[in-house]
């Protein structure tokens, strides 16, 4: 069982990832790691802290001659923008004079909720952890989980389906989406160029009133067998796991498996994926005309692609 923990403020030293239960033996390839990283910090209209950090990991322990060692590992990423706040976020009490308050909560953030939780008089230590500058330390956790599941025939990646108004008119396949993620330059991470462009007015638009813009992306799971998650109990049903991990990522409001949305307002004999069987297909000879429930049903893998948006 994998299990993971970060730390670390927006502002601070530095972010730190835990994570245990890794086995032994996994070659980590930390070109792979400082490119996940790097692909995180891409995008149009990113945010000017993107701009400043130049994430890199730097594995303390678990990892030793290139490979893990079955104990835990820790990842240290350093935080650049830490030597302008060395005296209004010290560790030590330091001058209160230079300690940066936030006094105006953001509307859509943790500040004024986490203020009221902790009695803060006002919300910098929540903003600080609250950040979306946390998910950097995920995504080092998330590419060495990557390197375990390619050794199982398993690839995971992401795409860019919708940014405001602007929205994919297709499905994309899996090469498609591979192809987009060996991309040495992100524009916003979509495999269609004219839907890519309709996304980037959108967010032109948002620029130019100050203003910003929500959007939809895609996981992908490829080569995944079936069985993976269980019927037996909620709260170990793969979907909802899916579900809750994907939530807990900054700004996520909804999570989406499959056609979910759209499925709500069909018809069961338009959503449903039909059965089939061929002796020379995929893991087990069963086969579907389409993937409705993203390659999840009952909280189970069915060996279908699994798709989470």
């Amino acid at each position: 069982m994998l299990r993971y923990y970060t730390a670390g403020e927006s502002h601070g030293e530095a972010l730190v990832a835990f994570l245990s239960g890794m086995p032994a033996g996994l070659k980590v390839d930390q070109a792979f790691l400082d490119r996940e990283l790097w692909r995180r910090q891409q995008g149009y209209g990113r945010g000017g802290r993107m701009k400043i950090e130049r994430d890199k990991a730097h594995i303390l322990s678990g990892v030793r001659h290139g490979s893990t060692i079955g104990s835990p590992i820790a990842v240290l990423l350093e935080n650049k923008d830490w030597k302008n706040w060395t005296d209004a976020l010290p560790v030590e009490a330091g001058d209160p004079s230079k300690h940066k308050r936030v006094a105006s909560p953001r509307p859509g953030h943790a500040d004024l909720a986490g203020a009221l939780k902790y009695n803060f008089p006002e919300a910098r230590y929540v903003l600080e952890r609250a950040s979306a500058r946390e998910s950097a330390a995920r995504v080092t956790i998330g590419a060495l989980a990557k390197l375990l599941l390619r050794e199982l025939g398993i690839e995971v990646l992401s795409h860019v389906v919708a940014v405001g108004r602007a929205a994919l008119e297709k499905e994309v396949t899996w090469p498609a989406i591979a192809q987009l993620c060996q991309r040495e330059e992100m524009l916003l991470n979509c495999a269609d160029a004219p839907a890519e462009a309709r996304m980037k007015e959108e967010v032109d638009r948002a620029l130019q009133t100050g203003d910003s813009v929500g959007g939809v992306f895609e996981v992908v799971a490829h080569g995944v067998p079936p069985g993976l998650g269980t019927y037996a109990q909620w709260d170990e049903r793969l979907d909802a796991l899916l579900a809750a991990a994907v939530m807990s990522l900054q700004a996520v409001k909804a999570v989406e498996i499959g056609a979910g949305i759209s499925a709500a307002a069909s018809p069961g004999s338009a959503v449903h994926d039909e059965i089939g069987y061929e002796k020379t297909s995929g893991f087990s000879g069963f086969t579907r005309t389409r993937n409705n429930a993203g390659g999840i049903e009952g909280g189970v893998t069915n060996g279908e692609e699994m798709r989470v948006r």
